[in-house]
């Protein structure tokens, strides 16, 4: 992994720049315009360098997306545990959940490519430290930790593609299928008065709800 290997060649040139500020550079970009536009080409012209000289700090493209996961959790807040296990994880997840609408290309590698580099580690470290005196087994925290990771991007996810057009058209199409009766119990959820009043923000009830699950 990049963190296991030296930041600069001992031998060449000393270097003009850090992998601290290419990884800003890379976050600023891709919060600016997407993951998509984070390319060698394209985060060299934003640094003002040619691609080539960005090798010799990431070898890979990969590398910086992990450089730039590490760094979003780099922002977490990590106050000394309460004694409330609940409390301080649904603390983590809110924070989570704020980072990930900061950089909303976040979650999805949240999703496919989980990444623990020294930030990671620290935050990890802090859940574990938040679970010190809970009874769940060692492999169910390190599960509480992927979940509530998962969990948190795939609510973030859901929340960014509400507010697409095309998220509109599949509800009005929905509505359709209830009204036209064809698919009864679509029908019956959908004329439910309490699916409205369950509709709200319903982020922490579930979470805590999956984490209570995973820990037993």
């Amino acid at each position: 992994m990049i963190w296991l290997r030296p930041e600069q060649a001992p031998v060449g040139r000393p270097a003009e720049r850090s992998r601290a500020e290419i990884t800003a550079a890379a976050v600023e970009l891709a919060d600016r315009e997407g993951l998509d536009a984070v390319s060698m080409r394209r985060l060299a012209a934003a640094l003002g360098t040619g691609a080539a000289s960005l090798y010799r700090y990431v070898a890979t493209r990969d590398d910086l997306l992990d450089l730039m996961i590490d760094r979003t959790a780099g922002e977490y807040r990590l106050p000394v545990p309460s004694g409330d296990w609940q409390a301080d994880l649904l603390e983590i997840a809110h924070q989570a959940r704020q980072i990930m609408r900061r950089h909303p290309w976040l979650p999805v590698l949240v999703v496919t490519r989980p990444t623990l580099g020294p930030h990671g580690t620290d935050l990890l470290e802090h859940l574990l430290d938040v679970l010190a005196d809970h009874p769940a087994e060692a492999a169910h925290k390190l599960e509480a930790f992927a979940v509530l990771n998962a969990l948190t991007a795939l609510f973030v996810q859901n929340e960014l593609a509400a507010a697409d057009p095309s998220a509109q058209r599949q509800s009005a199409f929905l509505s359709h299928v209830a009204t036209a009766g064809t698919h009864p119990r679509i029908s019956a959820l959908l004329a439910d008065p309490q699916l409205e009043r369950n509709s709200r923000d319903r982020f922490a009830t579930v979470l805590t709800r999956a984490l209570t699950g995973v820990l037993g």
